[in-house]
């Protein structure tokens, strides 16, 4: 049995992604609409996820596009603003995930009470945001230092829109950072939000690393959620939840209702 059932409550887990609109210091903030269209808009999907039944939640600021690799204070300031005022409604377990910053989605989590996170720790990879260079022992000596222990980090080994700079393997990926950082997780991933996840490739992972929690990361449809939840521990899900399937959109709890019935059938 692994961690997912002590801290999500069930194995071959559905996180649902919590998508988050612009926020202040975002490119596409509407200032208009300000803080409160933000807490309004977040509601409303968390709301949704949970009314269909999903196992757990991770808040993203999904819309603070173009991603950062060094998120500035703001984005963190604003996320645990909307996170707290959201705590009284959250009744499931939750995560969170700043795009693309290891220490503050590790610091937010500390001060919201999540009990995941997913981000890049390891790896330097060619990407859409530049180099996109990692510290991995600098990340878990900060979570040790400000007591974050008991949050689960869920590695992102394959990155969306970037490449490693020398080439490797899944396989090898997979083998040396189970080995050098000992991840709660490690998610893998198809091109972008949405993509599927290849199940050869998730096959290979957890083949590798069998005893490691393995999630797909992108792309699970209803279509297709039998055989990755088949091949891997758990799975992911932001697109596939919202209306029309489309990234942009918001999310439909008539879709998140009648994937959850076919994933708590799967599970039996």
């Amino acid at each position: 049995m692994s961690w997912l059932k002590d801290v999500i409550g069930t194995e071959k887990a559905i996180i649902a992604m919590c998508h988050m609109p612009p926020m202040p210091g975002d490119p596409y903030f509407d200032k208009a609409g300000g803080m409160d269209k933000v807490y309004e808009y977040t509601y409303k999907e968390l709301k949704g996820l949970q009314d269909g039944g999903v196992d757990t939640v991770m808040f993203s600021n999904e819309f603070s596009l173009p991603y950062l690799t060094d998120v500035r204070t703001e984005t963190v300031a604003a996320m645990a603003a909307v996170i707290g005022q959201l705590k009284p409604h959250i009744t499931i377990p939750f995560g969170v995930n700043v795009l693309w910053d290891p220490f503050k989605s590790i610091d937010l989590a500390m001060a919201v009470g999540a009990k995941f996170v997913r981000e890049i720790f390891t790896g330097v990879y060619a990407s859409d945001f530049g180099v996109w260079d990692t510290n991995c022992g600098a990340v878990i000596r900060h979570k040790m230092a400000i007591g974050a222990e008991d949050v689960k980090l869920l590695f992102n080994i394959v990155p969306e829109a970037a490449v490693y700079m020398a080439e490797r393997d899944i396989v090898s990926t997979a083998k040396s950072t189970v080995f050098n950082n000992r991840p709660d997780a490690l998610c893998v991933s198809g091109l972008t939000a949405g993509a599927e996840t290849d199940s050869a490739v998730l096959k290979q992972v957890k083949d590798t690393v069998p005893g490691t929690v393995v999630l797909a990361n992108t792309g699970c449809r209803m279509d297709n959620i039998e055989r990755q939840l088949s091949i891997a521990d758990g799975a992911v899900v932001g697109t596939t939840f919202k209306i029309d399937g489309k990234f942009d959109n918001a999310v439909d709890p008539a879709r998140v209702t009648a994937f959850m019935d076919k994933v708590k059938a799967f599970r039996g």
